[in-house]
């Protein structure tokens, strides 16, 4: 008997002490759940302050930028009279003629500008036609279209890889490769032959349709750009049926910096630039 209560006390005690390591373990996990919760809820704050801190970094490069490109935007418009003289100046080193039938000039040099950087493109222009290619673009966005810069000045070396790939695809296309150079040319200028070499010629697309063929020229952005590109120096210079003047296919996308007086009286009559010079020629 003695045994038998000796049993069941030692039963209690062990059951008393699994209950206790049970409570203590729970206990632990408990606290460890609570401290994980938290770690994780400081980790979540934190990760939450660096993501806040983020956007008003950005929100604040974006401000600067947005009161750069105002700045830009005044002083460009500061001064009308000046912009008016501007305008009414001859610069007939604005008219130099690259074509098919006439390369740039040996030994021809620029000073470049960057341009675009406000919109997200990384190009360069002549300096003579920077500002004025920006100030067209601000304002060809704030008509409520989607201007977008996608070529500009090329090196000799850049407009070579573009040729090469052009003929390559003509050849694809399942033409000879004799016929392949003439073909390309038509579309894609023969290296030193390329206007974007001379840093006055731009290809500005629409945003929202990319696609560099006629299709272009029935998006707003085109339509604003080739009724008003000439109140900024520029001209479209490959208009449609034109190619067997320019060279080149017609081209709703591509412009020409020719300066604001030659601009107007180009625009007005309604030519291109070989005829133009034929006529001043003429003259």
């Amino acid at each position: 008997m003695v045994k038998t209560k000796a049993k069941i006390f030692l039963g209690v005690i062990v059951t008393l002490g699994l209950m206790l390591g049970v409570m203590i373990q729970l206990t632990l996990m408990a606290r460890d759940e609570r401290e994980g919760r938290l770690q994780g809820e400081a980790l979540a704050r934190a990760m939450s302050a660096a993501a806040v801190k983020a956007f008003d970094d950005r929100a604040e490069q974006q401000a600067q930028i947005r009161a750069g490109w105002a700045e830009q935007q005044a002083a460009l418009t500061a001064e009308p009279v000046m912009r008016a003289e501007r305008r009414a100046q001859e610069q007939p080193e604005l008219l130099i003629l690259v074509n098919p039938w006439n390369p740039l000039p040996e030994e021809y040099t620029m000073v470049l500008q960057q341009v675009g950087r406000e919109f997200g493109t990384d190009y360069k222009m002549d300096e003579r036609c920077a500002d004025e290619l920006e100030q067209m673009i601000f304002d060809c966005r704030e008509a409520g279209n989607h201007p977008w810069i996608c070529s500009a000045y090329r090196t000799q070396q850049y407009q070579q890889n573009l040729f090469d790939n052009k003929v390559l695809r003509v050849i694809l296309e399942g033409n000879s490769p004799e016929e392949a150079p003439a073909i390309a040319a038509m579309a894609v200028a023969l290296p030193g032959t390329s206007e974007h070499q001379l840093g006055f010629a731009v290809d500005i697309i629409d945003e929202i349709y990319t696609n560099l063929d006629e299709g272009q020229e029935s998006t707003s952005t085109q339509q604003w750009l080739m009724e008003n590109c000439w109140r900024y120096g520029f001209i479209l210079r490959y208009p449609v049926g034109t190619t067997d003047i320019t060279g080149i296919i017609y081209e709703p996308w591509h412009y020409r910096y020719v300066g604001a007086r030659y601009a107007e009286e180009i625009s007005a009559l309604g030519v291109t630039l070989e005829e133009y010079l034929a006529m001043r020629r003429g003259r």
